[in-house]
C-alpha cells in the first residue's frame, strides 16, 4: 500500500509463551485450559509471604530463543518489578526484566516477495504473564490460570516499513520458536501475541514520529490490516492538523479500525527496580554451550539444505513453513526428494486443506508416500495409476503395494501385450490413422488416449508411445 509522501516506521513486540510444565516462579501448571483459577497457588496469586523461585527450564528456553535469534546471552541478567495496577495482576506488579535482559542485540532474517530482509532484535527478556479478565456488562470476572506463565518478550528495532513486512516478520518468528520447541505458536490460545508500534514521518526525515502501540493482536492477517489502518489514520491526522497522541490502541477486526485504550506509559511510569526477592540470574558459558549443542536445525538452514537436494526455492520455503510438514517431507523424500515435494505440495496439501486436517492427522503416513514414489520409480505403476492408488490410500490408509495387488494395478510393460492393444486401436480407427500419416501430428494424442483407455491406464506410457509411433508410421 502506498502512502504518498509519508513512510511508516514499525517495530513489533512479540510475546512468546514458553512451553514449560510449570509457571515462571512457582510449580503451578502452565498448561492452557483447566477450570477457572484451577492452576493457581499462593505464589502466582500474590499472597503475602510467598516467595518466587525461578523456573530453570524457562531459563533454558529463554537462552534457546536468544540463540535462535542470533542474540548475545547476558551472563548476569536481572529480574525487576514493573509497577502497574490491573485487577488481573495479583501482585500489583509484574516480575519482568528491564535494563539487563537475558538476550540482546540479535536479528531475524526472512524473505518478502523474494527479497531478503533482516530486522534487528533489540532485546528478548523474560517475564511472567498476567491473568485474564472477562467483562460481562456491569461486572467482570478474573481467571488467574495464566498469571505467572513464563513469557519471552521479543522487541524488534523500528526498522520495518510496511504492514506486509511486519506480518512476515511475525510469521517467521512463530516458525522459529515452533522449530526450536519453546512455544506451540497457537495464536488463538494466546501462546503468541503481538504488539505493534507504529509511527509515520515524511519520506527522507530521520526523526521518528509519535509512536502508537496497537495491543494484543493474535492473527497475522490482523497485524497487517491493523497496521495499514493505523498508518492511514496517522496520515489523516497529519493532513488535517490533528495531533497524534502517544497511546495504546486496540484493533477491532469487525470494523477494521483501531480505537484508543489508554495513554501510553513511559518506562519511568512503571518505576522499575530490581526485585529484592530474586538473585541476579547468573548464566555460565557451559550452560549456553550445552543449549547451543542441543539446538535443532532452524527453518532457514533447513530450506537451504532442501534446495541443495534439488528442490526449488519456492518448494523449499513451502515445505519449511511448518515443522511438521518439513519433518514429513524428510521421512518421505527417500531417493527422490523432488517427487516427494511435488506429491506433498500438490496432492497431500490439497487433501489436507479440503478435509481441514493437520498433516499430523494425515491418513497417509510419510513412509507410505515414500513407498508409492518407489513404486513409480521402479516402473511398477505409472504416474496416472499412482493418483488412483493415492486416492485409495487416503480413504483406506492401506499401503500402496497392498492396493496395487488387490486392485490389479501393476503397470503393463510387456511389449507384446502393448503391441496387441496398439494394433487393435489403430485397426478400430483407420480414418484417424490416415490423418496422422498425412502429417496431422495432433491426432497422436487421440491414439494415446484410446490406447491408455484400452489398457485401463496400466500400460507403460513410454513403451506405449514408442510402439504407437512405430506402428502409425506403417
Amino acid at each position: 500500500m502506498a502512502f504518498n509522501d509519508y513512510e511508516a516506521v514499525i517495530g513489533l513486540e512479540i510475546h512468546v509463551q514458553l512451553q514449560t510444565n510449570s509457571k515462571l516462579f512457582c510449580s503451578s501448571s502452565a498448561h492452557f485450559g483447566g477450570g477457572d483459577n484451577e492452576h493457581t497457588c499462593p505464589n502466582c496469586t500474590g499472597q503475602p509471604g510467598a516467595l518466587p523461585v525461578v523456573n530453570e527450564k524457562a531459563v533454558e528456553f529463554g537462552i534457546k530463543t536468544g540463540l535462535a535469534l542470533n542474540c548475545s546471552i547476558r551472563k548476569d541478567s536481572v529480574f525487576a518489578r514493573k509497577q502497574y495496577f490491573y485487577p488481573d495482576l495479583p501482585r500489583g506488579y509484574q516480575i519482568s526484566q528491564f535494563d539487563k535482559p537475558l538476550c540482546e542485540n540479535g536479528y531475524l532474517e526472512f524473505t518478502l516477495e523474494g527479497a531478503p530482509k533482516r530486522v534487528t532484535i533489540e532485546r528478548a527478556h523474560m517475564e511472567e504473564d498476567a491473568g485474564k479478565s472477562t467483562h460481562h456488562g456491569d461486572y467482570s470476572l478474573i481467571n488467574l490460570n495464566r498469571a505467572g506463565v513464563p513469557l519471552m518478550e521479543i522487541v524488534s528495532a523500528p526498522e520495518m516499513r510496511s504492514a506486509q513486512e511486519a506480518a512476515e516478520y511475525a510469521r517467521t518468528m512463530r516458525k522459529v520458536v515452533r522449530y526450536i520447541g519453546v512455544c506451540d505458536g497457537n495464536l488463538e490460545e494466546g501462546s503468541l501475541r503481538c504488539d505493534c508500534n507504529v509511527s509515520i514521518r515524511k519520506r527522507g526525515d530521520s526523526k521518528l514520529g509519535t509512536k502508537v502501540e496497537i495491543k494484543n493482536i493474535n492473527s497475522f492477517r490482523f497485524i497487517e490490516k491493523a497496521i495499514e489502518f493505523e498508518i492511514q489514520r496517522q496520515i489523516d491526522c497529519k493532513e488535517t492538523g490533528e495531533p497524534i497522541v502517544q497511546e495504546t490502541r486496540l484493533y477491532d477486526p469487525d470494523k477494521n479500525r483501531t480505537f484508543s485504550m489508554r495513554t501510553k506509559e513511559e518506562a519511568h511510569d512503571y518505576r522499575y527496580f530490581p526485585d529484592p526477592d530474586q538473585l541476579v540470574l547468573e548464566i555460565e558459558q557451559a550452560q549456553i554451550d550445552a543449549v547451543k549443542a542441543a539446538m535443532p536445525e532452524l527453518p532457514a538452514s533447513r530450506a537451504k539444505r532442501f534446495v541443495e537436494q534439488g528442490l526449488s526455492e519456492f518448494d523449499a520455503q513451502t515445505l519449511t513453513q511448518e515443522l511438521e510438514i518439513a519433518d514429513y517431507f524428510e521421512r518421505a523424500a527417500g531417493k527422490n526428494p523432488k517427487a516427494a515435494a511435488n506429491w506433498i505440495i500438490s496432492e497431500l496439501m490439497r487433501e489436507l486443506n479440503e478435509s481441514k486436517r493437520e498433516i499430523s492427522d494425515s491418513p497417509i503416513q510419510a513412509e507410505q508416500l515414500a513407498q508409492l514414489i518407489a513404486l513409480i520409480d521402479a516402473g511398477t505403476i505409472s504416474g496416472k495409476i499412482a493418483k488412483t492408488v493415492f486416492a485409495e490410500m487416503w480413504s483406506s490408509g492401506k499401503n500402496p503395494d497392498v492396493i496395487v495387488k488387490e486392485k490389479g494395478l501393476t503397470q503393463i510393460t510387456d511389449t507384446g501385450a502393448i503391441e496387441k492393444i496398439v494394433d487393435d486401436v489403430i485397426a478400430a480407427n483407420p480414418a484417424q490413422a490416415a490423418e496422422y500419416r498425412s502429417g496431422k501430428e495432433k491426432v497422436f494424442g487421440f491414439f494415446v488416449g484410446q490406447a491408455m483407455k484400452a489398457s485401463k491406464g496400466q500400460a507403460s506410457p513410454d513403451v506405449m508411445n514408442e510402439i504407437l509411433r512405430k506402428k502409425l508410421k506403417g
